[in-house]
């Protein structure tokens, strides 16, 4: 997609109050290397390229990145660590997903079958590496306030999320705050869209198997009509599940896959059905594996079916802080003006940036990367996803001014 659009011929209000304007060849650059890792995606815990490229430019900067231990993602701390200061983490993730990529005349498509950026990682990675850049300059020029640490994190696609091994292998060690962004086709880009409190939804996934004794479908009686048990698990699950908390809290099972069976006069002996759980509160989310699993399990007896659940816990909502929510929104007005920030509702879906929040207070925000009057509806996670480029110098802006308001 071309970089120009509206929103960077239209000017950049505001950009004299802050230092740390995206220099033009900068900007540049980091629209080729976002192109690269577009070309070159990688699925997660095997973003060992997209590691390397990262590693290589930071150090080009005269910084010192960590890949960590468990192999590909890198951590990279910017600015004076000796005064006690907590630091701000800027945080991207690194990792592609496991589909075609659609955009057939796009001259930086992916280059490898199957994979694609369709999430926009490459550019949430290309933003906290531009942005380290420019901190590090403004550092070396002594205008950096406070300590900053760069978080490319890989596997947020594998539940339940690589932000877990991440913080296993101590990214959060000095750091007071941390702050993401994410790629949104229904905000323009040269804008954000904001919102306190909780911005996505818990996710889980659930594998279950019924199995019982089959039979001849002329004699149901004599066995555990197991198709019967699987259909009632699939329509009555849920409905139970939403009795047993406040409406309010959205906590939803939602089904994508039954197997059972191979012929119409059979009963089968096995069935094996998997889906997804969602939930909008946290505390209903902590609540939801009990309460899901006894569901299951009242229907399935009911049925005189045995039943073998695993219930895989995948990642909380993300939960932004009032205070850093509001860092965010003088961040961007300091440099696009009022207009450049909007309101955003509560997705469905999820993010495992929750976990950070888990240990230290954060917010996300979303970029927009949609070209002003754009008609065309695109959405994440499919193989057509594209972005305006010229969100990459709005996340890059964004993220140094945040660095440089002092709370």
């Amino acid at each position: 997609m071309s970089v120009e659009s509206e929103a960077e011929t239209a000017g950049d209000a505001g950009e004299a109050l802050l230092p740390g304007t995206l220099p033009e060849s900068l900007r540049a650059e980091l629209v080729a290397f976002r192109r690269d890792l577009h070309m070159h995606p990688e699925l997660g815990n095997q973003e060992f390229r997209t590691t390397a490229a990262i590693k290589e430019r930071l150090e080009r900067a005269g910084l010192a990145p960590r890949v960590l231990a468990v192999g590909t993602g890198l951590v990279c701390d910017i600015g004076n660590w000796d005064d006690g200061l907590p630091a701000l983490a800027l945080r991207a993730d690194i990792d592609a997903l496991p589909i075609p990529d659609a955009k057939t005349e796009c001259p930086y498509r992916s280059t490898v079958p199957d994979r694609a950026h369709a999430c926009g990682h490459d550019v949430h990675t290309t933003v906290v590496l531009g942005a380290g850049l420019v901190l590090a300059d403004l550092h070396r020029r002594g205008l950096l306030p406070r300590p900053v640490r760069l978080i490319f994190q890989p596997a947020e696609e594998v539940l339940p999320g690589g932000a877990a091994d991440s913080i296993e292998c101590g990214v959060l060690e000095g750091v007071g705050r941390i702050v993401a962004v994410h790629c949104d086709p229904r905000v323009d880009a040269g804008k954000i869209g904001i919102r306190e409190g909780a911005i996505t939804s818990a996710c889980d996934r659930l594998e279950i198997a019924l199995d019982g004794p089959g039979g001849h479908t002329a004699r149901p009686h004599l066995t555990t009509d197991l198709v019967t048990a699987v259909a009632r698990v699939v329509t009555d699950v849920p409905a139970l599940v939403g009795r047993r908390v406040d409406t309010r809290a959205g906590l939803a099972v939602t089904w994508g896959r039954i197997e059972s069976g191979h012929a119409p006069n059979v009963i089968p002996q096995h069935a094996e059905l998997s889906g997804t759980v969602r939930c909008l509160d946290l505390e209903a989310w902590r609540q939801a594996p009990d309460i899901v699993v006894a569901a299951i399990d009242e229907v399935a007896n009911l049925h005189r079916a045995k039943s073998e659940i695993n219930y895989v816990r995948g990642v909380p909502p993300v939960v932004n802080d009032p205070e850093i929510t509001e860092l965010l929104r003088d961040a961007m007005i300091a440099r696009r003006g009022a207009d450049s920030v909007e309101g955003t509702q509560q997705s469905l879906g999820g993010e495992d940036f929750s976990w950070y929040l888990e240990h230290v207070p954060g917010a996300m925000a979303r970029l927009g990367v949609r070209t002003p009057g754009e008609r065309t509806v695109r959405d994440l996670h499919q193989g057509d996803f594209d972005v305006d480029e010229h969100a990459i110098k709005v996340g890059v802006e964004l993220f140094t001014a945040a660095a440089l308001i002092d709370l």
